[in-house]
């Protein structure tokens, strides 16, 4: 599996899907991104018959799949209440803070890649769309890795915990578990939590992070409206209700409860609907403050 700056997956792996499934294993956080970004770019100008919707994952080397997802030896991975939370004042506090975030990027690269190779028998559309979000993930990450840099820290320095993956797991054979409980559910959070973080860097002098969290969320907002797209044309194909589903879903796979405040404002622009916004208004009526 090669794994070097000089390795051109397009050239070696001319379907979309094989060359999104060579890219999640890579293991070099800064590579991944360069591949991504550059994946993502060539990918939007190929033909739909470069996607190959008709592979399955049986389809993939073992060896490739056996590698999902490519990650370095750092940071540690370790249970949520055991990732430190320091005030964003001191300098080590902000680049704990942009750790997590980055750590967060290079999770939702993986996702993204993962839903282009894993899912089969979707529309192209659906590959083309995840593409796109993949290599914009890869964007933030590199943003947030050069302002680390900044900070004199890396990638890797602070431990972090493994939510999102553990999700991804969990709903691995299943399209529209995957959409309803990852894009618009784990994702989703950070448009609540964005804001209040945006102003605490602000507040702290910390202008820079503060407008990388500007692209970060205005990108999000069009990541998790792609979630929501995808999640209705499952349950449609299925033939159930998207509200009593998602339901049954949290359910069956043990997903985190919502909890407030939320950004219902960037909610609705993410494409959630009136009678989701009013479930969550009875649950918490106030939205963040914006940054």
């Amino acid at each position: 599996m090669p794994d070097s700056q000089d390795f051109t997956l397009m050239s070696t792996f001319p379907c979309i899907r094989r060359a999104a499934l060579a890219a999640l294993c890579q293991t070099n956080p800064a590579e991944k991104a360069r591949t991504v970004r550059a994946l993502a770019a060539d990918g939007a100008t190929r033909p739909d018959a470069a996607f190959a919707p008709a592979l399955r994952p049986a389809d993939f080397p073992v060896e490739w799949r056996a590698a999902v997802p490519g990650r370095p030896a750092q940071p540690e991975l370790v249970s949520a209440r055991f990732v430190p939370r320091r005030a964003v004042v001191s300098r080590e506090g902000r680049a704990a803070l942009l750790h997590a975030l980055a750590h967060i990027e290079f999770n939702a690269i993986n996702l993204a890649l993962d839903a282009v190779w894993r899912f089969d028998g979707m529309p192209v559309p659906f590959y083309r769309d995840w593409l796109k979000v993949a290599g914009e993930e890869a964007y933030h990450f590199s943003l947030l890795a050069e302002h680390l840099a900044r900070l004199d820290a890396a990638y890797g320095d602070f431990p972090a915990h493994n939510g999102l993956w553990e999700m991804a797991e969990k709903t691995r054979d299943d399209v529209l578990a995957r959409m309803a409980l990852v894009p618009r559910t784990l994702e989703a959070r950070g448009l609540d939590a964005s804001p209040p973080i945006r102003a605490r860097l602000a507040q702290a002098g910390d202008t820079a992070a503060a407008s990388i969290l500007d692209v970060i969320l205005r990108d999000e907002v069009g990541h998790v409206a792609i979630g929501n797209r995808w999640y209705r044309w499952c349950c449609a194909r299925a033939g159930v209700d998207p509200l009593a589903t998602y339901d049954v879903l949290v359910e069956r796979y043990d997903a985190p409860r919502l909890r407030g405040p939320f950004n219902f404002e960037a909610r609705a622009a993410a494409g959630f609907d009136a009678a989701e916004l009013a479930q969550l208004r009875a649950t918490a009526p106030d939205a963040p403050s914006r940054g």
